[in-house]
């Protein structure tokens, strides 16, 4: 059992109102999570402020209350404290109150535009493969040891996130590696939480629907480094222009990869084929089931990671050498007939030209390459023209269509698109907001050494409309669309 006083982190800034030693059995910010024994944040969001609540979480029973502006009303039964930042104190009173997890494990933390999910999953699958036990937090799922929990935002709010790493403490786990978005960073979702090291793979144009500008965007990703001790290590990409600027503030100590640049890890591409490339990593030839430039960065970020773990380069080759691409990641579809089809995430401008450069890379002018791509609705809109340019100037035909419309028109989200074509560009373009007819109509163009790129989507397998998630998995709708028998 723990009292209000023992979750009170000793450099939290709190005035407490009331019994001090009430016992706590759950935290929550929600209202209606509120029962007898709960501790209730209330949390100044983006749309609601959890302050207009907190009547509602005392008469269902809370036995304490964080706020940073106190009620007029307050039961003598109930424990108030007073803090300046409430999303702040929700992190550090959450990570007391599971005993502190992440000084319980290593846990590396993986921030950028591109590259997270693919950089977290593998290095726990690599740990595994080495034989240690691990825990994964990442966009599309969550586990402990071996044991899968469904995701539901990148990086979990602070009791979630907190009892994850407590459940991976209780399961055995040595090590954990989590994607760190920029909105976690800002919200302080990570608050309290002790990063033994910190992987930056890139920056690029995203969420400035969230962030307003590309500076702040930056701030918020740079604020992981800002946070790291001297005990711990960053590792930033030396081939990225704010690469150094994340780390400029950092304490821990600063490792370096690239492609391009001087740097502490270096890695050339060999040969780049659909099924895998051969890379010279760290001075030593390594053949990868991974394809593309972007994922030649993300095996020098993975190993440096293990290097900085404190493993030797004979222990990583092999594992490195034999992990797979994570779902919905340049996942590669043949049909019967010959023609090629790659499902992939990019959803930013730079992820986009990533693919595309990659698979025209390969093609090396043999055949055509046709993109199938949308943009989310309710998000940064500027660089919708900006994909739809790249998909144009990259292929002989793209076909724009929706991706997740959420609360937008789909055909408006098209337009806008649109307005970054040229006339030459509109002449080679299709849209089609049905995104289903979209991909078969791109799969019926495709001729035997044609490749059909699928993007925007990748691992999902819904479609948001109107606030409803409606099932919608591109692979399983290219499968169809080329005749290939879903069910094996």
């Amino acid at each position: 059992m723990k009292t209000l006083q023992d979750i009170l982190p000793t450099t939290l800034k709190a005035e407490i109102i009331g019994p001090a030693q009430q016992t706590i059995t759950t935290l929550c910010f929600d209202s209606r999570q509120a029962a007898a024994g709960a501790c209730f944040f209330a949390i100044r969001g983006t749309q609601v402020d959890g302050h207009r609540y907190i009547d509602q979480a005392v008469a269902q029973g809370a036995s304490a209350v964080v706020c940073e502006q106190l009620p007029e009303q307050r039961p003598s039964n109930v424990a108030f404290v007073q803090v300046n930042d409430t999303a702040q104190a929700l992190g550090l009173m959450a990570a007391a109150f599971y005993n502190q997890p992440s000084k319980r494990l290593k846990l590396v933390g993986v921030t950028g535009t591109n590259g997270k999910t693919t950089t977290a999953t593998l290095l726990y699958r690599i740990m595994q493969m080495l034989g240690h036990k691990a825990g994964l937090i990442s966009t599309v799922v969550n586990i402990v040891d071996r044991t899968e929990l469904p995701a539901h935002h990148t990086t979990p709010d602070p009791i979630e996130l907190n009892s994850l790493l407590s459940q991976m403490c209780d399961a055995g786990c040595s090590y954990c590696f989590m994607e760190v978005s920029s909105h976690a960073v800002v919200q302080q979702r990570i608050a309290g939480v002790e990063f033994a090291g910190a992987v930056f793979t890139n920056i690029t144009h995203d969420h400035l629907d969230y962030h307003g500008t590309f500076a702040e965007y930056i701030k918020a990703k740079r604020g992981l480094f800002d946070s790291l001790s001297a005990s711990a290590f960053a590792i930033t990409n030396a081939d990225d222009r704010n690469g150094m600027v994340m780390v400029q503030n950092s304490k821990a100590r600063i490792s370096t990869y690239g492609l391009r640049s001087m740097a502490d890890v270096r890695v050339k591409i060999e040969e780049n084929h659909f099924d895998g490339m051969l890379l010279k990593l760290d001075n030593v030839e390594l053949w990868t089931r991974l394809v593309g430039r972007f994922n030649a960065y993300n095996v020098a970020a993975i190993y440096s990671t293990l290097r900085c773990l404190g493993f030797e380069q004979q222990e990583i080759m092999p594992p490195l050498s034999a992990v797979t691409a994570v779902a919905g990641r340049f996942e590669y579809i043949k049909s019967p007939s010959g023609a090629v089809a790659v499902v992939d995430y990019a959803h930013t401008p730079d992820a986009l030209q990533n693919v595309m450069t990659t698979i025209s890379d390969i093609m090396a002018g043999h055949g055509r390459l046709i993109t199938v791509v949308g943009c989310g609705g309710n998000r940064d809109r500027t660089k919708r023209p900006e994909m739809a340019r790249i998909a144009a100037q990259l292929s002989s035909q793209s076909i724009l269509t929706s991706d997740n419309p959420r609360f937008e028109d789909p055909q408006a989200i098209i337009d806008e698109m649109r307005q970054g074509l040229d006339a030459d560009a509109l002449r080679r373009t299709l849209c089609i907001t049905d995104r289903r007819e979209a991909i078969r109509t791109a799969i019926a163009l495709a001729q035997p050494n044609d490749v059909v790129l699928v993007a925007g989507k990748g691992h999902e397998d819904y479609q948001e409309i109107q606030g409803q998630r409606h099932h919608f998995d591109d692979r399983e709708v290219v499968r169809q669309a080329m005749g290939i028998d879903t069910q094996n």
